[in-house]
């Protein structure tokens, strides 16, 4: 072959390789771009934050989030710092806005109530108040047993009444209060989050009667018309109520009239035969 042939066909191999090493840079360079654009850098949990934590820049961290970003994502670590935490956080979890309580609003409890709502605590006992029955974020019913003042039917005893339906938690966990000696202990207590009106209601309730918290659905949120139920017709349902006996009214004994009689003998020949006749009177 000749060697001027062989010569033109290495260069160009040559040049067909570094026109492929180029263009593949250039592709490389345009995808990686692509991806990038792609990313949004924003704020995220660097470790669990409980409910009530005031931010600072050690809780905070940044992660790379492609695609949309959610909606109401911080993207600074500023709009952050110094926000309370309205709701759990957990490490890596991006943070969003309307987790934060407002700037200037503090952390804790009150933070997290929202505008227009108070958070009413209500004392439970430890059946109610054990871990995992009641936590935030639950929905609630709360009944109210006791005797009512000037009960019209003091025979049906303790009764017990519906008073809120569809109640959200607040917070669940524990106080220290004084016994009747004065020594400190420890109750279950629930912090609902209620209307003024209904916070009036519950605390009325909670002095005079004692407060019981039914568990519901989340899902379920309508309120169904419950009729208030009294202790004595519970146990009167279940029992079966002997009817009395009718009376037997035993009447005077009414005498049957005596009843007179005329005895005639009749002579027919030679036989005899007597026959007898009702007196007149006794008709009568």
């Amino acid at each position: 072959m000749n060697r001027k042939l062989l010569t033109v066909l290495l260069l160009a191999f040559v040049l067909a390789g570094g026109c492929s090493l180029i263009v593949y840079r250039m592709v490389g360079h345009k995808v990686a771009a692509s991806h990038a654009s792609q990313t949004t850098r924003i704020v995220a949990a660097n470790a669990d934050i409980k409910l009530g934590t005031i931010l600072t820049a050690a809780n905070l961290t940044s992660v790379d989030i492609a695609g949309a970003v959610p909606k109401g994502a911080l993207l600074k670590p500023e709009d952050a710092i110094g926000r309370g935490v309205m709701s759990n956080l957990y490490q890596g979890e991006p943070i969003l806005d309307n987790r934060l309580a407002p700037k200037g609003s503090g952390g804790g409890l009150a933070a997290s109530i929202k505008q227009g709502m108070r958070a009413c605590a209500v004392r439970v006992d430890e059946v109610v108040g054990v871990a995992g029955f009641v936590t935030p974020g639950m929905r609630v019913d709360v009944l109210a047993s006791g005797d009512p003042p000037g009960n019209p039917d003091p025979k049906s005893g303790t009764k017990v009444k519906t008073l809120l339906q569809n109640i959200e938690v607040l917070s669940a966990g524990t106080d220290i209060q004084k016994d009747a000696e004065g020594k400190p202990v420890q109750v279950r207590v629930v912090n609902l989050l209620v209307t003024p009106d209904q916070a009036e209601v519950l605390s009325l309730a909670a002095s005079h009667a004692q407060i019981q918290l039914v568990l519901r659905n989340p899902l379920d949120t309508q309120t169904a018309p419950v009729q208030t139920t009294a202790l004595g017709n519970i146990f009167a349902d279940g029992d079966q109520i002997a009817k009395p006996k009718s009376a037997v009214h035993v009447g005077a004994r009414v005498s049957k009239p005596v009843v007179r009689s005329v005895s005639v003998e009749v002579i027919n020949g030679g036989q005899r035969s007597e026959k007898k006749f009702s007196a007149p009177e006794a008709s009568e």
